[in-house]
């Protein structure tokens, strides 16, 4: 994966590791580490912080290297939301995801894995909960962008997936539709090379 951002991932790693945020990649910028991505201007963060904790991550990612809104960051903290922050720099964002206190979420969170994405060493969400998750994204917002990233991450590791786990997740959340559609679009070609 190229690294498009300008050394915003970076800064925006640092300040949740200087703020010891539990926290893993996901989205977009994720899926690409496994398979091939999309340009995004977004970068996805699933975070689990106590107060105190949001705290020294909105103190780091203060004026004037970063906006944040800090009442919209405390609000996500109450409501299992998100807030976003922008690197003043480079001009991209960040989204921040508070994780939610439901089944699929703790298990992801969970399961998060040590890589390194465009030199930096991060925890990331792995292949399967990212599928999981693009499936549910899609299901929630209709998108086909989400399917279709679902169907490059397949196209790439098919082979390498824990399918049973993916399929435990798909029933309980009812993603079926999204999940056959996500197999139907991988490449003919990459069916056999995956």
């Amino acid at each position: 994966m190229i690294d498009i951002t300008e050394g915003a991932f970076q800064r925006f790693v640092e300040a949740l590791e200087r703020a010891a945020v539990p926290y893993m990649l996901t989205g977009s910028y994720a899926g690409g580490y496994y398979g091939p991505g999309r340009a995004t201007q977004d970068i996805d963060f699933v975070i689990m912080p106590t107060r105190e904790q949001l705290e020294l991550l909105v103190d780091n990612l203060s004026y004037p290297e970063f906006y944040v809104d800090g009442s919209i960051a405390f609000e996500a903290l109450r409501e299992h939301g998100q807030f976003n922050a922008v690197d003043q720099a480079s001009a991209y964002k960040a989204d921040f995801i508070i994780r939610k206190p439901r089944p699929f979420s703790e298990e992801e969170f969970r399961r998060r894995t040590p890589a390194v994405v465009a030199d930096v060493p991060v925890m990331i969400a792995t292949a399967e909960d990212i599928i999981v998750s693009k499936l549910e994204w899609s299901k929630l917002g209709g998108s086909t962008r989400q399917i279709e990233d679902v169907s490059r991450i397949l196209g790439s590791r098919l082979d390498r997936l824990d399918h049973a786990y993916i399929e435990v997740w798909v029933r309980q959340l009812e993603l079926e539709d999204q999940w056959n559609a996500a197999l139907k679009a991988i490449e003919p070609d990459e069916r056999g090379t995956a």
